[in-house]
């Protein structure tokens, strides 16, 4: 094992004006409303989910029986169905809204879409596809074109139903079946189902006043219109921009990525910012095949990735980091800190002095890397993150800052408040109007709303029971996947489980994994029903509720943001939202590995 010598740790002096200043800008931007402040794309605002990439094929309704049915098209659809494939299953269809497999990569072709995690361990299945990504981190055209190689290699698109959004899902106990219905007017039967209907799917928009006036253009960064704008997911110039002003609502990951594109076509751009986004170096470089050959290539290369991103991340220890990004490097700065300090073994204290201390010194510069980088220096100023680095999501580019030089471009800092309201005409804050000719919402998409209004159906169970009413007191699993009274289903996601957030599709092939693994089990002998029972179910609920282990950015120390319940108090039944497991990602992942390998299913009844 190598190590580097940390630097000077910053002085406690300093350090509590930093922890003061996170706490004033915190509270700059809490709100009573919470999730409440956005509104759903329903009713007037239904446009701004429209699909503008494919026509809508007409069908007749679908009236079959399948072995499994699988609510939603992107990674967990395709890898559950992949895997399902892999332990036999021939049957499989999976139903999706978009016009084709993808998920969040089918809806987001905004100008710059890359994955922000290596690409290595973030697109799944690689090895079974022979696929290797051109780059550390691919943009979106080459994930999308991956999904489908998925869907092709597997067969998946054989029994796929696209264009279709579900109405219901019921459980017939006589018969042991499901039964779907559609929009399409379809009503088929399955004997399992699977919902992997994911966070990262549903826009979301800013319960901004007057946002239903604006007379201008207006479009949702996932459902990017090129038509207006020009250019292509390919990142050909958006040159229907040349005599446009535009504004953009939103500094998270998605603006990140497109703003650059934005500021060199647009004649005016206006970034209306409430909380800057952490920015740290991207530096993506092409795959170099020779190298990968040598050092990477052979039998299980990215599950070792994986598991290695996974177990650094986290603040585990391994002897190497294969990725070498910015998630891993407080985790490294961690792990040299303890190596120099622990001449009495590792305590607790140890590791949170070490963690607290990486945290200050990163955020330190990436805060001094604006100035580097900003010309102007208020604009270089509001641009600054106030708060730890894994409270909001990381993000990493080469472009973002360097966007605030072009001199069209203006950066509107709303201090924390946000855009006061929405004219016919443009966007005011404090109490000045901003006339603008579009608006690109950049608000991202519905995390902490009810998995029902995500969905836009409801599971009806044994006895006629909702999964909605089931949680009504908050999500109840055993391993975020088995729901009781809701025989032969499976949810797939991250909570109740590992809930790594720095590379979600790792939980999302863990899932896929264990679903196949136990449908196989159930087919090979024999059962017609497969259900967690009620002890095991709460044995689970307790042990997560019980956890200390959040995400970090859960803390309500935190800035508010989707990932601490937008600042509002995190009480047990939002916990039963937020909870992994409690010796964290890594823990979990071991663990259900071992329970799937026992094969004892335990909590599990097969009848």
């Amino acid at each position: 094992m190598t190590t580097t010598a940390p630097t000077e740790s910053p002085g406690r002096e300093d350090r509590q004006a930093v922890i003061d200043r996170y706490r004033v800008e915190r509270e700059k931007r809490l709100r009573p409303d919470g999730n409440d402040q956005y509104v759903e794309v329903a009713g007037a605002f239904a446009h701004y989910v429209d699909d503008p990439y494919v026509e809508r094929v007409e069908r007749e309704p679908v009236t079959d029986e399948v072995t499994f049915a699988f609510v939603g098209g992107g990674f967990s659809g395709l890898v559950a169905g992949a895997r399902l494939k892999q332990a036999g299953v021939d049957s499989v269809r999976i139903v999706e809204k978009g016009g084709d497999f993808g998920g969040t990569w089918y809806w987001n072709r905004y100008p710059g879409a890359q994955c922000d995690t290596h690409s290595f361990v973030y697109m799944p299945l690689l090895e079974e596809t022979g696929h290797v990504p051109t780059e550390k981190y691919a943009h979106a055209p080459e994930i999308l074109d991956h999904c489908r190689r998925i869907g092709h290699h597997f067969d998946l698109y054989d029994d796929a139903l696209f264009q279709t959004e579900v109405k219901s899902i019921e459980w017939d106990d006589d018969a042991a079946r499901w039964i779907v219905r559609t929009d399409r007017g379809d009503a088929f039967r399955a004997k399992y189902v699977g919902l992997g209907t994911g966070p990262l799917h549903r826009p979301k928009l800013p319960g901004i006043p007057g946002i239903e006036t604006f007379e201008g253009h207006a479009f949702h960064t996932s459902r990017w219109d090129y038509d207006y704008t020009g250019g292509d997911p390919a990142g050909a110039p958006l040159d229907r921009l040349g005599d446009k002003r535009v504004a953009i609502i939103g500094t998270g990951a998605t603006a990140v990525q497109c703003v650059p594109h934005l500021a060199r076509a647009c004649r005016e751009l206006y970034v209306f910012q409430r909380t800057p986004s952490s920015v740290d170096v991207r530096d993506n470089q092409p795959t170099d095949m020779e190298w990968f050959e040598r050092e990477v290539a052979g039998e299980g290369w990215q599950k070792r990735w994986m598991e290695n991103f996974c177990t650094l991340q986290t603040g585990g220890f391994a002897d190497d980091d294969l990725v070498g990004d910015g998630w891993t490097d407080i985790a490294r700065r961690v792990r040299d800190r303890v190596i120099a300090k622990a001449t009495d073994g590792i305590t607790a204290d140890l590791l949170t002095e070490a963690f607290d201390d990486a945290d200050f010194e990163k955020m330190d510069e990436i805060r001094a890397r604006v100035d580097e980088v900003v010309d102007d220096p208020a604009t270089a100023s509001a641009l600054k993150a106030w708060y730890r680095q894994l409270c909001k999501r990381p993000t990493f580019h080469d472009e973002y800052l360097q966007a605030y030089n072009e001199p069209g471009v203006t950066l509107v800092d709303t201090d924390g408040q946000g855009v006061e309201r929405i004219t016919p005409t443009g966007v005011v804050v404090a109490g000045r109007e901003y006339e603008v000719d579009c608006i690109v919402y950049a608000s991202g998409f519905e995390v902490g709303t009810s998995y029902q209004r995500r969905s836009g159906f409801d599971l009806t169970g044994r006895d006629g029971r909702t999964l909605a009413e089931h949680w009504d007191d908050g999500m109840r699993t055993m391993h975020g996947i088995h729901v009781h009274g809701f025989p032969n289903a499976f949810v797939v996601g991250s909570t109740q489980a590992g809930n790594l957030l720095s590379n979600y599709p790792h939980n999302l092939s863990e899932a896929g994994r264990t679903i196949a693994t136990v449908v196989a089990h159930a087919e090979a002998e024999g059962a017609e029903r497969v259900e967690v029972t009620a002890e095991a179910e709460q044995a689970w609920v307790d042990l997560v509720v019980g956890s200390p282990m959040l995400f970090p950015g859960a803390s309500l120390e935190c800035t508010p943001g989707y990932y601490n319940n937008e600042g509002q108090p995190i009480d047990d039944r939002a916990r039963q939202s937020f909870a992994g497991y409690p010796g964290g990602p890594v823990a979990f992942f071991q663990f259900i590995d071992a329970w799937r390998r026992s094969g004892a299913f335990d909590g599990l009844t097969f009848t």
